[in-house]
């Protein structure tokens, strides 16, 4: 896994989603509840940006359908059957880094 330092210029105390490109995949930054989530940007029901969603109970609420995914397990609200990608995320003393595997990362943790 690499980790991948980002610009957050914003106050993480305070409630935002923005989308970044990290690791060569675009990513949608949380912040509720002055914790920081990382998850795929784009909704798998119809491809919406999830960064001009919402973000309500921990979930993030995809702008074209309301289709809704856990912040924390990326896990599609219930009937919807579907999921979306989760980073893990640290903030330390020098910045906040987000942690993405690469495709060889993916297939040896999968071997294992």
């Amino acid at each position: 896994m690499k980790w991948h330092k980002l610009k957050v210029t914003q106050d993480i105390t305070r409630p935002f989603i923005i989308k970044e490109k990290v690791g060569g995949k675009n990513l949608c930054i949380v912040s509720f509840e002055s914790k920081l989530y990382a998850v795929a940007a784009t909704c798998p029901h119809a491809g919406a940006d999830l960064s001009e969603g919402l973000c309500v109970r921990k979930l993030i609420v995809c702008p074209y359908h309301r289709y809704t995914y856990d912040l924390e397990t990326g896990k599609g609200g219930e009937g919807q059957n579907d999921f979306i990608e989760t980073y893990p995320i640290e903030i330390r003393d020098d910045g906040v880094y987000i942690g993405v595997n690469s495709v060889w990362d993916k297939l040896k943790n999968g071997l294992k």
